[in-house]
């Protein structure tokens, strides 16, 4: 667990909007809300104590990215496209939210991206353009080569982050829930759980995933400012990134009670777990919340975490 906890508690600072959170509920395409979420007692004795599972991966894309594409994709005008920089399920987001609100998508992937995600992305309706650089960087360049094309920054824009704090609403139906551990990439996710959550209660613990070979986001939490971490050979590319974006740090500052790290050892004991247990087979960044249930000692008796992806490697690693 990293030694550092933000003051909490002033959410004045934040440019996330709960209305806009209960709105997004009403705007969202159906088929990624109301997700299964429910104890399971055998992941229960397995994890020491109860546990509540979110299973985002039972839509069209695998993954809890719809959520916020689709909320952001709401707010554009008919004709731009959308343009964005992803190592996957971001990207499918992005090609499903523009196909359904009849907009384009251009989405800039690494040139080593998972197979599995670039044919989804591309039968979603995108088109993929392989880079050997910096996707983000790219996507940037050819974005602001045209007026009509907006460039959708996962992290960065508030709404992508309050239509994934849908997540939340629907967890807070769930009372005496005191520990919340979700995987963390760009951070949208965590932040906008993390807001509704804390809106209603207060006391909650809201705990950050990452893993030990990409600590770019934990330790720029931890900093308050973006640090960069060059990339390697990363097992759970979605939530491995290089450098964060300066609005996902300030919002988890606020947000973010602590910080644990797990080994890509841990996350695919984890993967195994979700299969053998909960019939679910999650991608490596899927799997963070629960390696880190597993391995860390984290306070509280009632937890609850989201398996936020299934679009793993096939044969699957681990």
């Amino acid at each position: 667990m990293i030694d550092f906890r933000p003051s909490l508690g002033v959410m004045t600072d934040i440019d996330l909007q709960l209305d806009h959170v209960a709105e997004a509920a009403k705007v969202i395409d159906p088929v990624f809300l109301n997700s299964p979420q429910y104890s399971d007692e055998q992941l229960n004795e397995r994890l020491g104590r109860r546990v509540l599972v979110k299973v985002e991966t039972l839509n069209p894309l695998r993954s809890f990215k719809g959520r916020g594409a689709d909320y952001f994709a709401a707010g554009l005008e008919p004709g731009t496209t959308m343009v964005c920089g992803t190592s996957g399920n971001f990207g499918q987001a992005v090609a499903f939210a523009a196909r359904k609100r009849g907009l384009r998508a251009e989405v800039f992937v690494p040139a080593d991206i998972s197979p599995v995600k670039l044919r989804r992305m591309e039968a979603l309706g995108a088109r993929v353009r392989r880079v050997d650089g910096e996707a983000k960087a790219a996507a940037a360049a050819f974005a602001a080569e045209a007026p009509d094309r907006v460039f959708v920054v996962d992290g960065r824009e508030p709404a992508i982050s309050e239509g994934a704090g849908t997540i939340g609403l629907e967890l807070a139906r769930e009372t005496g829930i005191d520990t919340v551990v979700l995987p963390v990439g760009d951070g949208a996710l965590i932040a906008g759980v993390a807001l509704w959550l804390k809106a209603h209660s207060p006391d909650v613990r809201i705990v950050g995933v990452g893993t030990e070979s990409a600590p770019a986001m934990a330790r720029s939490w931890q900093a308050g400012e973006p640090i960069t971490v060059d990339r390697a050979n990363w097992f759970a590319g979605g939530i491995s990134i290089r450098t964060p974006e300066p609005e996902s740090i300030r919002r988890m500052r606020s947000l973010v009670d602590d910080f644990v790290l797990v080994s890509d050892d841990d996350l695919r004991a984890a993967m195994r777990l979700g299969e053998e247990i909960l019939g679910v087979v999650p991608e490596p960044a899927g799997a963070a919340g629960l390696a880190a249930l597993t391995v860390h000692d984290l306070p509280g008796e009632f937890a609850t975490t989201v398996v936020t992806g299934a679009n793993a490697p096939w044969p699957r690693e681990g």
